[in-house]
């Protein structure tokens, strides 16, 4: 296996993708946050007590997709074109599933900037909630799609 982002010395660097041709890139990631079902109603009926909790959360994530470069060390500053964060609820199961989609007109993809929007909103939900239940838990972040480049197009089997 090729570990693309050494030198020939070992030396971590970044990915030159400057002969690569730009083209339309897009990736969906996922993150579970698992609550009681009494919690999950709250921040359904906005009865929690900071407010509109997936309001702050989908702004987290978009926030969090474009500064990826800056929390993921070799990753490439993106012009990105789109972010979106959008959230299902299970109430049976005190669930939120988050799906962060990232599209951008670029030489690399966009699979990080799709994790690190799911798991900021996550994590945002955590904290806007940890006063009302410090049980939540987080979990189950995964690329569910990729498209664009050379290695074409990814998507996640069922019960991957």
């Amino acid at each position: 296996m090729e570990f693309n982002h050494f030198d020939d010395r070992g030396n971590a660097v970044m990915v030159d993708v400057s002969a690569k041709q730009a083209s339309m890139r897009t990736a969906t990631a996922a993150a579970e946050v698992l609550m009681s079902n009494e919690l999950l109603t709250a921040i359904r009926t906005s009865a929690v007590a900071k407010g509109d909790v997936l309001g702050v959360a989908r702004l987290a994530g978009i926030m969090a997709a474009k500064r990826t470069p800056e929390l993921i060390p070799l990753s490439h500053p993106l012009a990105l074109h789109s972010v979106t964060v959008d959230f299902e609820q299970d109430n049976g199961a005190g669930r939120i599933e988050i799906r962060c989609t990232v599209r951008a007109f670029e030489r690399t993809g966009v699979e990080m900037e799709a994790m690190t929007g799911a798991a900021v909103a996550a994590l945002t939900i955590y904290d806007m909630c940890k006063g009302s239940d410090k049980s939540i838990s987080i979990g189950a972040i995964r690329l569910l799609y990729k498209e664009g480049g050379k290695s074409g197009v990814y998507r996640r089997e069922e019960g991957r």
